[in-house]
């Protein structure tokens, strides 16, 4: 049987937990084939990233083309865009219809704090996402106003589906409290989605990883509210697997193949 293939185009994370390296970790967990289109390198780690050099838009494009004239991908997500004209080239061929279930993981800060990208990189895709996935700061930084409460995630969902996505995820994980809370809109309803926090340092990534689990599974098929839960039920595990670990010195990567299960 030949697997679905999901294409991710995001910058790389050198110490491999986000980025590029996140998502084709993710894609093989749950049985997808990866394909890859590069935005920009960095130099990170688990403590911050050092340095960042985007990659021209010529070469996102020609690497864009180069999946697409070979691969049938049955999905696709974005991550780290880093500038407007990146942002351009994909868009230009999501405008096609060539990005089918299209994924846009809002990527502006990197879990160190260290900037990745602008929001106007992030608007020129936005109305071809067939999900977002911002979390509360991203969305905050998009919107223009505050999103630290259930109340305000919900009012960003709505704003943020206006601007062209047919369902906007906003993940609360960097909320306080016992649960982890996210927020689905979709079709003019909004839903809650609840799990148990999962207490540890290893949190690197796990926007990526959400996002990535996310277009695996529109690939399998998935409507997006089975698909959204399936990618936080995927988070969760991965982030209970790494509870115990102790890779790197700052927040460390998710446990994305159950090693530790």
């Amino acid at each position: 049987m030949t697997p679905r293939t999901v294409l991710t185009i995001a910058g790389s994370d050198s110490g491999g937990g986000a980025g590029i390296q996140a998502d084709l970790k993710v894609f093989a967990a749950l049985g997808a084939y990866g394909t890859s289109v590069l935005t920009a390198v960095t130099a990170q780690n688990t403590r911050g990233v050092d340095a960042v050099l985007p990659l021209p838009p010529a070469t996102v494009t020609e690497q864009i083309e180069s999946v697409l004239t070979d691969f049938t991908v049955g999905a696709a997500k974005t991550g780290m865009l880093g500038t407007p004209a990146v942002a351009d080239a994909v868009a230009a061929a999501a405008r096609t219809g060539r990005l089918p279930h299209l994924v846009v993981d809002p990527v502006l800060v990197a879990t160190s704090g260290h900037s990745l990208g602008v929001v106007a990189a992030v608007e020129r895709l936005l109305p071809y996402a067939e999900v977002a996935t911002p979390n509360c700061a991203e969305a905050a930084a998009i919107t223009g106003r505050p999103v630290t409460t259930v109340k305000e995630m919900v009012a960003a969902a709505e704003a943020l589906a206006a601007g062209g996505p047919a369902h906007v995820v906003v993940t609360g994980g960097d909320l306080d409290g016992m649960e982890a809370v996210d927020v689905l809109h979709g079709g003019g309803v909004s839903t809650l989605l609840r799990a148990p926090r999962v207490e540890t340092r290893h949190t690197h990534g796990t926007g990526c990883s959400f996002s990535a689990a996310i277009a695996v599974r529109l690939a399998l098929g998935d409507p997006v509210p089975a698909a959204v839960a399936a990618a936080k039920e995927y988070v969760t595990r991965a982030l209970t697997g790494a509870r115990h670990w102790e890779l790197g010195a700052g927040r460390g990567p998710l446990d994305h193949f159950g090693w530790s299960a």
